[in-house]
């Protein structure tokens, strides 16, 4: 009887994960693109930082550090989210079953997991430009 008078609000948060998954998804897939770009873009310029004779890890390195400065930048708006989170989660406690309104860990989880997908989408073109050979960028400039 418990199970059929939940049953809407399961499918109803099986549905915010499943949205919740896509927007994460589209938003690591547009990071990636962007830094991808930004990477083809700077080739040259990476090819003259590896023929003067920095380490593969240096410019990997260089490009990480670039895109998680954007991430840092969006950080800020997680902060302000989770404050709101906070806020609504109190007023929507009595919605909620089995958690409280302010559950850190699910916050806490939540952020971690949006740093940790932002730095894989990062990690990637950055061990792309990493493996620039010099010669070939240099002459396709």
């Amino acid at each position: 009887m418990i199970d059929q008078a939940l049953w809407w609000s399961k499918i109803g948060v099986g549905l915010l994960g499943a949205f919740g998954l896509l927007a994460v998804g589209l938003a690591s897939v547009g990071l990636y693109g962007i830094m991808a770009y930004s990477v083809n873009q700077r080739r040259r310029e990476i090819g003259v930082r590896m023929a003067l004779g920095p380490n593969q890890g240096s410019v990997s390195l260089l490009v990480l550090r670039q895109g998680m400065m954007v991430v840092a930048v969006v950080a800020s708006g997680v902060v302000v989210g989770m404050a709101l989170s906070l806020l609504l989660g109190r007023a929507l406690s009595r919605f909620l079953y089995g958690v409280s309104g302010s559950d850190p860990l699910s916050l806490v989880g939540a952020s971690l997991a949006l740093v940790g997908v932002a730095f894989v989408a990062c990690y990637l073109p950055a061990r792309s430009a990493s493996r620039v050979d010099p010669l070939v960028a240099l002459r396709e400039g």
